[in-house]
């Protein structure tokens, strides 16, 4: 084992490196840093182009005795852009009382650091430890956790396990442990019609009441009421645009945008394909873009474990949920089972986002545990 690692130290380093989504550069070399001394070998990347790159990624593994079980922490370093009106700058980690403020401290830098802090605790003799970070998860997450499992694949690194340190602590640390996601598909929905004049309207086609047609039986739907794990699959609307400028012009186009999030009841094609059917007897045309599938890793061994974690050094019982919106396991549950953990989310994406120091020691020591008990050791 290495020296202990200061995990509140290893969180500043990583805040100080301004990150937002998609990141690259000085956040991955600060990580690298890190990394290295701990006897891990890096393999880092840059994929796609702009607009949605480019980005970085990192796989970082130190492998233990041949044959050994292989425990895989996976997250980002990218961050969303900070905004206005924060109290202190958010790419400089600032303490103030019990709390480390900075942008990406809860998400979900603060969960990284605890990792790398808990990594440098754990024997090599133990078995495989590796991590699978990239700087596209807060994005459109393209060129990031799927170029990495290309990469692990290829390098026939499959870990047995895999927890990512998303935010899931709602009240307190370890109240919370995601074992699961719903999925998500956008659809652009578009009615043309002809544009005329209002004062004609035999000459032209107005095609917003076919939209609003269109919505209002789409907002009707009732998708299903939820499973055991899952929550209610629910159907919004996210922007409604003609743009039209003139007070005396019928336009040629409506726009709408919907968004649903989806239990295992239903496939993104599936719902693409039900979507398409409304919108034809109202004359749209759609575009779909699937971001995941919903996915659940069943109770058992693994969430076992975290919670037995979880309650050593907290004394919670964690609750085990899908709720939420998508992460990054939702690519890694092709790999292995995954299981999300990590700080509390009630500042995550807001201004002024904080920790509290004790937590990142807390959780340090909860993945210590986890790690030791995935792997065997």
């Amino acid at each position: 084992m290495m020296p202990a690692l200061d995990p509140v130290l290893l969180a500043e380093q990583l805040i100080d490196c301004e990150s937002v989504t998609p990141a690259t550069g000085a956040v991955f070399n600060c990580f690298e840093a890190m990394l290295r001394p701990l006897g891990f070998e890096i393999h880092r990347f840059i994929a796609g182009e702009a607009p949605d790159g480019p980005v970085e990624n990192l796989f970082a593994i130190r492998r233990g005795p041949e044959g050994s079980r292989h425990f895989a922490f996976a997250g980002h370093l990218d961050v969303v852009p900070p905004g206005e009106g924060w109290s202190s700058a958010p790419f400089k980690a600032e303490r103030r009382g019990e709390l480390l403020y900075g942008r990406g401290a809860v998400d979900m830098k603060g969960s990284i650091a605890a990792m790398v802090a808990a990594a440098a605790e754990i024997p090599a003799e133990a078995g495989t430890l590796s991590f699978i970070i990239t700087g596209d998860e807060e994005g459109p997450a393209r060129y990031g956790t799927v170029p990495l499992i290309d990469l692990i694949r290829d390098l026939k690194a499959e870990p047995d396990l895999c927890l990512v340190g998303e935010p899931t602590s709602v009240n307190r640390l370890g109240d919370m442990v995601k074992i699961g996601r719903r999925g998500s598909v956008n659809m652009w929905i578009t009615c043309k019609g002809a544009q005329g004049h209002v004062a004609y309207p035999h000459l032209a086609d107005n095609p917003i009441p076919r939209l609003i047609a269109l919505l209002a039986e789409l907002d009707a739907l009732v998708l299903d009421d939820g499973t055991a794990w899952f929550q209610p699959s629910n159907l919004e609307v996210t922007d409604l645009e003609v743009g039209n400028k003139a007070t005396n012009v019928i336009p040629a186009e409506a726009r709408a945008r919907i968004s649903i999030r989806f239990n295992d009841q239903h496939t993104g094609a599936g719902l693409v394909a039900m979507v398409e059917d409304v919108a034809r007897r109202h004359k749209g045309e759609v575009r779909a873009v699937i971001s995941g599938e919903s996915f659940i890793t069943l109770p058992g061994d693994f969430s076992n474990l975290i919670a037995e974690a979880v309650k050593a050094e907290t004394g919670l019982d964690p609750e085990l949920s899908t709720t939420g919106g998508t992460s990054d396991a939702r690519f890694l549950r092709a790999v292995c089972p995954v299981v999300e953990f990590g700080l509390c989310n009630a500042t995550m994406h807001k201004k002024d986002e904080a920790v509290a120091l004790e937590d990142l020691v807390v959780l340090q020591r909860i993945y210590r545990r986890i790690t030791l008990a995935a792997l065997g050791a």
